[in-house]
């Protein structure tokens, strides 16, 4: 077991002497505060470690056991292994005794013990008789059968047993996972002169190096991991399950805050809407009522939220709903995660849970698919989740790394699960190289949309060749990622559905077929333009030319439309119809001459081959947009200049 990665936590009513039996057992003094030391009690967490027989080492989180701190005590126990319930043999079970029991169940801690101190201040009878009731206390709990520790820190006595208790405890305890996302919730932020800003607290998973950069949530302020303590001693790398201060470079004091997590770049995203299902304690003084404004706390976090019940009117005392939590503040939390719900005033704790959801949309309540999905995320197998944040996430896709922190599982995991929806055909790989992944009903709908477009594209517009990729994709969708949109036309491409020229697109049956009639009137059309040669008509003049022969209209505009997407002619501006064999003479005269010559300029254009400025003027636009010539000055010249041979 190793040892150096698990966590135990203090719990307990104030003065019941917490903070005086870590430091019998471990020699260190948890209170460094001012105020502390004045009042004798603990306000803030307090850390120590405790070196095992084994040679391992366990770290301990003494948290406040004051009503007024018990926001506190829900930072320490975040992330805590096993918690230590303290309770004075001269009081027995008090209030704080309950709410920190509370607050230890809600978060689903699974190990612990009791300690009852200060026996020295009672008799073997009262001693006896508050074990007796902390049996009672714990029954159907998960410190039903934990051990009972008598101790007295002031004497000593009990104290080795409690020894040889946490280190047959610690047996008990798996690690946390190393492969998991990288994050630690921040208990403290401080300043040391001559280093920077330091942040503590527990890593819940994976792992931190020296010289890592980190992205600190939900800021998404960037820093850099100068140095690294766990339990007092410089480390290369910090492990899940301990207790870590990080130096941190780039960041100041300022910009840090209890609750704020650090991680990797890009790994976390901070929401306002949580989706969850919480329990409300028995203990409840009311029912909860919809959009009832609450304290929520997550890892060392606490913002004021409010709850809406999602499929119920109130929740009772004892009773459990599917809730959304409206955050005021956004937080960066992961399926799974824990929580703890106070009572906005008077301020007690009332119930808790854990997140569903941590990215969700905002819900209609008694949305049965809403309610439906949030069981299937809340139960199902890996397999069935991710398939259903695949399908949520529509055309937009998702991730593997977005799959791991919306459902925290290790990227392992996630690989091996796209794995076999991939084989179930269920999903489609867009990108392997970052697991972009989207739903295969998605996938073919779009598939389907495209072919639906194309196919009122070429009923609409028979005459053209086909439709521009640009054109077919603002109408599939203007915001499709590049990626997706290529394999959607690859796929259709591989199933001979489409085909794709150039830039064009059309589907495999399309064929432009021209009516007899529109034959007769391509060739009248082509003849005008021939016979016009370097005095070309305008569409305008060609339009009423070919309406004389019975092509009218919308008819008339597409012929000529069609003859310039089959490059018969050519349009220049102000709507002049070159015919193609005329313009290739003048382009090919025009590149003799400036080989010759250099540069001409408009006049010297329009002598050589004798027409007006207008022709001129649009001849020169157009040998410009095929990069043929560019301006300088009022000349043109050959944007490329060939070499001679």
């Amino acid at each position: 077991m190793d040892s150096q990665r698990i966590i135990l936590g203090t719990a307990g009513h104030i003065d019941h002497g917490k903070t005086t039996l870590v430091r019998a057992l471990t020699g260190i003094d948890t209170d460094r505060l001012k105020e502390e030391k004045e009042r004798g009690i603990t306000i803030e967490l307090g850390f120590a470690y405790l070196d095992l027989a084994s040679g391992g080492r366990l770290g301990i989180v003494d948290v406040p056991g004051h009503e007024r701190f018990v926001r506190h005590m829900v930072a320490g126990a975040t992330g805590i292994d096993a918690v230590m319930l303290v309770v004075a043999a001269d009081e027995g079970i008090m209030p704080q005794t309950s709410e920190h029991f509370d607050i230890c169940r809600l978060l689903k801690v699974q190990r612990g013990m009791v300690v009852v101190t200060k026996i020295d201040l009672v008799d073997p009878e009262w001693l006896k008789m508050v074990i007796e009731d902390i049996r009672r206390f714990v029954q159907g709990s998960f410190l039903e059968n934990a051990p009972i520790f008598p101790v007295s820190a002031t004497s000593g006595q009990g104290l080795e047993a409690l020894r040889k208790g946490l280190e047959d405890l610690v047996e008990t305890i798996s690690p946390r996972n190393l492969q998991g996302i990288c994050r630690l919730p921040i208990d403290r932020v401080f300043t040391i002169k001559g280093f920077g800003t330091v942040v503590t607290g527990t890593l819940l998973a994976g792992a931190l190096k020296k010289g890592m950069s980190v992205e600190i949530f939900p800021s998404g302020k960037q820093a850099r991991v100068r140095g690294i303590q766990v339990y007092n001693q410089p480390v290369e790398e910090a492990l899940a399950g301990q207790r870590v201060a990080i130096n941190l470079h780039g960041v100041d004091k300022e910009e840090l805050a209890r609750g704020d997590v650090v991680s990797l770049p890009g790994y976390l995203q901070a929401s306002y809407l949580l989706d969850g299902r919480i329990a409300l304690l028995p203990s409840a003084p009311n029912p909860l009522k919809n959009r009832t404004r609450v304290r929520f706390h997550a890892g060392t976090s606490e913002v004021l939220a409010r709850i809406i019940l999602l499929d119920r009117e109130e929740l009772l005392p004892a009773d459990e709903a599917l809730v959304q939590f409206q955050l005021e503040s956004p937080l960066a939390l992961m399926a799974k995660d824990r929580f703890v719900v106070r009572s906005y005033s008077p301020v007690i704790t009332i119930g808790g849970g854990s997140v569903i959801d941590n990215l969700p949309a905002r819900h209609r309540r008694f949305d049965q698919a809403v309610l439906d999905g949030l069981r299937v995320l809340e139960g199902g197998d890996n397999l069935s989740r991710l398939e259903l944040i695949i399908r949520q996430a529509h055309a937009a896709g998702t991730k593997g790394i977005q799959l791991s922190t919306r459902l925290n599982l290790d990227q392992a995991q996630v690989a091996e699960s796209l794995e076999h929806l991939q084989k179930k055909q269920r999903i489609v790989m867009v990108d392997p190289l970052d697991q972009w992944v989207i739903h295969q009903d998605i996938f073919q709908s779009l598939l389907s949309r495209a072919i639906d477009i194309l196919t009122g594209f070429h009923q609409r517009f028979a005459l053209k060749a086909g439709m521009s990729r640009e054109e077919l994709k603002a109408r599939l969708q203007p915001d499709l990622d590049a990626r997706l949109y290529n394999k959607i036309l690859a796929t259709l491409l591989e199933q001979g559905k489409i085909v794709i020229q150039e830039k064009t697109l059309r589907l495999s049956w399309h064929q432009v077929r021209l009516t007899p009639e529109e034959e007769r009137q391509k060739a009248k059309i082509l003849d005008i333009c021939h016979r016009a040669g370097f005095q070309p008509p305008s569409i305008d003049e060609v339009m009423q030319q070919t309406c004389q022969g019975g092509l009218r209209g919308e008819a008339a505009n597409r012929l000529i439309q069609h003859l310039i997407d089959e490059g018969l002619l050519v349009k220049l501006k102000e709507g002049l119809l070159f015919h193609q064999q005329a313009l290739a003479q003048i382009q090919q005269q025009l590149e003799g001459y400036l080989q010759d010559k250099a540069q001409i300029s408009v006049a010297e254009f329009k002598d050589l081959f004798g027409f007006s400025r207008k022709y001129a003027i649009a001849l020169f636009e157009y040998f410009d947009s095929i990069n043929l010539t560019m301006r300088l000055g009022d000349k043109r010249i050959l944007k490329k200049r060939r070499e001679a041979p």
